[in-house]
C-alpha cells in the first residue's frame, strides 16, 4: 500500500464523526475571525467604489454575512443535492467585485439585484449538467479568467491607495499601505503554517492602528453603530427594466458566476481530500451540491440585492491543519455568522477600517488569486495549445480592460459588454477551446444497452475503432478486453429493474500511443476507483469473487478514473498500445 499522506493521516474528526460540541465551537470561532473581514470588506470595496450610500453600504453588508452564515450551515448539513456535506466556509466573492461595481455605477443597487438573481440560475444549471462541461471549462480557461480577475480589480485597489481625509498628514495614506503591505507580505513569508492563517487578519488590524494615529479610522462609524438590532439601510429592491445596462452586463456576470463555480469545483475536490483518515475517490455528487448551495448564495444575495458569495479555499487550510473534518464545525461557523450579522457594532469596527488598508488588503488578495489562476493553467499541461489559449487570451482581456483595443469600434458593442477584461478575455478563451474540441481528431461513439448483452456490439465497434486507427489485432483484443471489465463492473452493483431503465454511452479515441475510453452511464453505488485501491490490501484468496473483473481491468489499463455525478457515471480507461505495435500506430 503506497504511504499515506501527512495530512490524511493526521485527520482527528472525519465529516461523519461526532465531534464534542465546545470543540467545535471553538473551531467554528477560529473560522469566523479568519473569514470575517473578507465577507465584511468585499461588499464595503464594491459599494465605496462605485460611489454607493452608506445606508445601503449597512443593509448590504448585514446581508452578506447572513446568508454566509445560512450557506454555510447548508453546505454542512446537504440537504437532497444542495450542499456537500463538507466544512466548506461561504464568503463574500472577489471574484465579482469589478462586475458588481460596474452594475452599482451604472444601474444602481437593484439592478446589481437583478444581475445577480439571473447569474444565478447559470450556476443551479452548471450543477445539474457538470458532467457535460468538463471539456469546455477547462483549467486553462477557468486559470486565464481568474487572472484576468486581478486585472479588473487592481485599479480599484490603487484608486483607494489615493484617499487622504481632509487635515491628515500628506504620508499617512502611503506610509499606512506599505505598514500594512509589508506585515501581510512578511508573515506571509516567514510565519509558521498557523501564523500564516492569519497573516491578513493581523495586517488589517496593524494597518488600522496605525490610520487611527492620523485620523485616517473612522470612530464615529463605530461609535453611533448600535450593539444589538436590524441596519440602518433598507432592502434596495429589484430593476425589472432588463434594458441596455443589463443585457450589457450579463455576459460578465455569468462568466463570473462560471468562474466562482469553478473556484467551488476546486474547494469541493480539495475538502474530500483533507477530511478523511484513507484516501478516497473525489466524489463529484458532493462538488455538484457545494456548487448547487454556491448558487443558492448567489440567489439569496440577488433577492436581498448584495454582492454573491463562494466558498472560501481557507476552509481546506484550517481542516488540514487542525485535522478536524467534522461537519459540525461547520455548523458552528454558520450559526456564528448568524449572530455577528445582528452585531452592527462588530460589523462597523470593519467597515471603518480606512481605503489605504482596505487597497493593501486587496493587493494581496488579487496577488494570491492570480497565482492561483497560473496554477490552474500549468495543472492542464502547459503545451503550446494551452500556452496559447492562455496568452492571447490574456492579453486580449487587458487590452479590452484598459480600452486600447479599437475602441471606437468595440466600446458600443453588445451594450459595452467587451469593456470588461474578464468578459472579452473569458470568451476568447472559450471560443478557443471549442476550436479545438471541434477540429480535434473525431471520437467514435456507440450507444449500447446497460447490460452484458451489449458486449458484442461493444467489440465490433472496437474492432473498427482500432482499424481505422492503424492499431493490431493485439490492441483490438485489449480494448475488448478492459471494456468488458469495465462494464461488468459498472453492472456488478446495479439492480435488474434499474438496469432495463439505462442505455450505455461508449466513447472512444486516440491519445498519444493509446486509447482512452469513456463508458457514461446513470450513476449507481460504489466508486470503482476505491474497490479498485482496496484490490492492493487484499491478496487473491481475500478477494470476493465478484471482484475478479477489478482485479483484470487492474491489468489492462494504465490508468482509470470514475466520476460520479448525480445524473451520470464516467469512467475514463486509458490503455496503451501493446509494445510491439507502437509504431504502427502513429
Amino acid at each position: 500500500m503506497a504511504d499515506t499522506p501527512d495530512s490524511v493521516a493526521n485527520v482527528r474528526y472525519e465529516p461523519n464523526d461526532k465531534l464534542p460540541k465546545p470543540l467545535a465551537f471553538g473551531l467554528g470561532l477560529q473560522f469566523a475571525v479568519l473569514c470575517i473581514a473578507g465577507i465584511v470588506l468585499t461588499p464595503a470595496i464594491v459599494i465605496r467604489a462605485a460611489g454607493g450610500a452608506e445606508s445601503y453600504l449597512s443593509w448590504a453588508v448585514f446581508a452578506a454575512v447572513a446568508i454566509s452564515g445560512v450557506t454555510t450551515i447548508l453546505q454542512a448539513v446537504r440537504v437532497g443535492r444542495f450542499g456537500s456535506g463538507y466544512v466548506l466556509v461561504m464568503g463574500t466573492s472577489a471574484t465579482f467585485i469589478a462586475v458588481c461595481i460596474a452594475a452599482i455605477s451604472k444601474g444602481g443597487p437593484a439592478m446589481l439585484g437583478t444581475l445577480v438573481i439571473i447569474a444565478s440560475l447559470f450556476q443551479f444549471l452548471l450543477s445539474g449538467r457538470l458532467s457535460l462541461l468538463r471539456r469546455v471549462l477547462t483549467p486553462t480557461v477557468s486559470g486565464t479568467v481568474i487572472m484576468l480577475i486581478a486585472v479588473t480589480v487592481m485599479p480599484v485597489a490603487f484608486d483607494m491607495m489615493k484617499e487622504i481625509p481632509e487635515g491628515a498628514p500628506s504620508f499617512s495614506t502611503p506610509l499606512t499601505v506599505v505598514v500594512t503591505l509589508l506585515i501581510i507580505v512578511a508573515i506571509a513569508l516567514r510565519g509558521n503554517a498557523v501564523l500564516r492563517l492569519w497573516a491578513p487578519l493581523i495586517g488589517v488590524v496593524a494597518g488600522s492602528v496605525l490610520a487611527g494615529f492620523y485620523g485616517l479610522y473612522n470612530t464615529q462609524l463605530v461609535a453611533e453603530a448600535g450593539w444589538i438590532g436590524l441596519p440602518s439601510g433598507n432592502w434596495p429592491g429589484l430593476n425589472l427594466d432588463f434594458g441596455p445596462v443589463f443585457w450589457s452586463l450579463l455576459p460578465a456576470f455569468i462568466f463570473a458566476t462560471l468562474v466562482g463555480a469553478i473556484e467551488t469545483i476546486g474547494d469541493g475536490l480539495a475538502i474530500q481530500r483533507v477530511s478523511w483518515r484513507k484516501p478516497r475517490a473525489p466524489d463529484f455528487r458532493a462538488v455538484q451540491g457545494a456548487v448547487a448551495a454556491d448558487g443558492v448564495g448567489n440567489l439569496l444575495s440577488g433577492l436581498a440585492g448584495t454582492v454573491p458569495n463562494t466558498t472560501y479555499s481557507t476552509s481546506v487550510s484550517v481542516t488540514e491543519l487542525t485535522g478536524v473534518g467534522a461537519r459540525r464545525v461547520g455548523i458552528a461557523v454558520g450559526a456564528i455568522f448568524l449572530a455577528v450579522a445582528f452585531l452592527p457594532k462588530a460589523l462597523a469596527m470593519i467597515l471603518a477600517i480606512p481605503g489605504p488598508v482596505v487597497a493593501a488588503y486587496v493587493i494581496v488578495l488579487m496577488a494570491m488569486l492570480f497565482m492561483v489562476g497560473i496554477k490552474l493553467v500549468i495543472q492542464d499541461g502547459m503545451n503550446a495549445r494551452n500556452g496559447l489559449i492562455c496568452g492571447v487570451s490574456f492579453w486580449i482581456g487587458t487590452g479590452f480592460q484598459a480600452g486600447v483595443i479599437f475602441p471606437e469600434f468595440f466600446s458600443e458593442f453588445a451594450g459595452g459588454m467587451m469593456e470588461n477584461g474578464m468578459t472579452a478575455g473569458g470568451l476568447t478563451a472559450v471560443l478557443m477551446t471549442l476550436f479545438l474540441e471541434l477540429t480535434a481528431p473525431r471520437r467514435r461513439r456507440l450507444e449500447a444497452e446497460f447490460a452484458v448483452s451489449a458486449l458484442p456490439r461493444i467489440q465490433e465497434f472496437l474492432e473498427s475503432f482500432t482499424k481505422r486507427s492503424g492499431w493490431s489485432d493485439a490492441m483490438a483484443d485489449r480494448l475488448q478486453a478492459a471494456s468488458e471489465e469495465t462494464l461488468l463492473t459498472l453492472l456488478d452493483h446495479q439492480d435488474a429493474e434499474n438496469q432495463a431503465k439505462r442505455r450505455l454511452l461508449l466513447v472512444a479515441h486516440k491519445e498519444g500511443d493509446g486509447a482512452v475510453l469513456e463508458l457514461i452511464a446513470a450513476p449507481g453505488e460504489g466508486n470503482v476507483e476505491d474497490r479498485m485501491a482496496l484490490l492492493v490490501e487484499q491478496s487473491s484468496s481475500q478477494a470476493p469473487e465478484h471482484e475478479v473483473s477489478l482485479r483484470l481491468l487492474r491489468g489492462l489499463a494504465s490508468s482509470v478514473h470514475h466520476q460520479q455525478y448525480h445524473d451520470t457515471d464516467i469512467i475514463t480507461v486509458r490503455v496503451d498500445a501493446p509494445r510491439a505495435v507502437t509504431g504502427a500506430a502513429g
